[in-house]
C-alpha cells in the first residue's frame, strides 16, 4: 500500500500538480490546504488577507476527485470565506481532502476540530480553526486493517514555537484517533503540523506508540525551493510499529507545492 501525504498550497502549481498525483498512483492520499468553490465557474480566485495577496485554485477538490477516477474522495472543510472572482466577490471551502483507492474498504470514520470550530461566514482571525481526519480501512490484499489519520496543525503568527493552544490541539487529536484506533492494528499520522521537531507535539503523539519517520530518517527539510523561510520542517508522517515499512522517502522534485511530499510504502 501506497501513502502520500501533501499540502498541495491551495493549487498554486496546479498542473504540475495533477500530474504528479495521477502519475504517484498511491493507495492513499491525505491533502491540506484543498481549495472547493462550488458556486463559481472560473478557474482561479484571489485571496487576500492584510498585505497577502494569492492565487488559489478555484475548484481542486474537484480536479483532483476527476483525476483520481478509482478512488472515492472525502472533503472536509475547516472554513468558507470571501475570495474574489475578479471584481467580484464569491465564496470558498478551504480545508482537508483525502482520497482512498476504492478497493480499499473503509470500516471506521471520526472527522472534528481539534482546535476551533467551523466557520461558515469568514476564514476569521489567526490562529484559525483546524480539522483532523481519521479512517480505518481494511486492506483486502494483506487482510488486515489500518488507521490513518491527518490534520493540518495551527499556523501561528509568531512561529512554530510551543504554545497553549499546540499543547491542546495535539491533545484533542490523540482523543480524536482513539475513537477509531483499535489497539494492535497499524495507526498512520501525517499531515502539515506547523511545528519543529523538539515540539511538545510528539511527546503528546507518543503515548500512540508513534515514530515520526522525517526525523529518524535523516530528512532535513520538508518545503521546497518556493519557501524562503528558515525553518525547513513542516511536513511529518508518525507510524507505530504494527506499520510495516517497506520505504518512505520526502520528495524533492517534482516541485508541485512550497511543500515536498512525503510517500511511504507498506508491506
Amino acid at each position: 500500500m501506497k501513502i502520500l501525504s501533501l499540502n498541495v498550497w491551495g493549487g498554486m502549481l496546479h498542473a504540475p500538480l495533477l500530474d504528479y498525483l495521477a502519475a504517484v498512483d498511491a493507495d492513499i492520499y491525505c491533502l491540506q490546504e484543498v481549495p472547493r468553490a462550488v458556486g463559481t465557474h472560473s478557474d482561479w480566485l484571489t485571496y487576500r488577507d492584510g498585505a497577502v495577496e494569492l492565487q488559489q485554485r478555484a475548484n481542486l477538490y474537484r480536479e483532483i476527485a476527476e483525476g483520481l477516477p478509482d478512488h472515492d474522495g472525502f472533503f472536509a472543510p475547516t472554513a468558507r470565506g470571501e475570495l474574489m472572482d475578479g471584481d467580484r466577490p464569491c465564496h470558498q471551502e478551504f480545508g482537508l481532502a483525502t482520497f482512498i483507492r476504492q478497493d480499499i474498504a473503509i470500516i471506521g470514520h471520526a472527522l472534528d476540530f481539534v482546535h476551533g470550530t467551523f466557520s461558515p461566514h469568514g476564514f476569521g482571525p489567526h490562529p484559525r480553526a483546524r480539522n483532523a481526519h481519521v479512517v480505518r480501512l481494511y486492506d483486502y490484499k494483506t487482510d488486515r486493517a489500518l488507521t490513518v489519520a491527518q490534520f493540518h496543525g495551527l499556523r501561528e503568527l509568531y512561529g512554530k514555537d510551543d504554545t497553549p493552544a499546540r499543547d491542546k490541539q495535539a491533545a484533542a487529536l490523540v482523543s480524536l484517533i482513539g475513537r477509531v484506533h483499535r489497539y494492535g492494528e497499524g495507526l498512520l499520522l501525517c499531515g502539515d503540523f506547523n511545528v519543529l521537531p523538539d515540539s511538545n507535539t510528539f511527546t503528546t503523539l507518543g503515548r500512540l506508540g508513534l515514530t515520526d519517520l522525517v526525523t529518524t530518517r535523516g530528512f532535513t527539510d520538508t518545503r521546497t525551493s518556493l519557501y524562503t523561510k528558515q525553518g525547513r520542517y513542516a511536513d511529518y508522517m508518525l507510524v507505530n510499529e504494527a506499520v510495516g515499512v517497506e520505504t518512505f522517502t520526502v520528495i524533492e522534485t517534482p516541485e508541485v507545492s512550497d511543500h515536498r511530499p512525503l510517500l511511504l510504502t507498506i508491506g
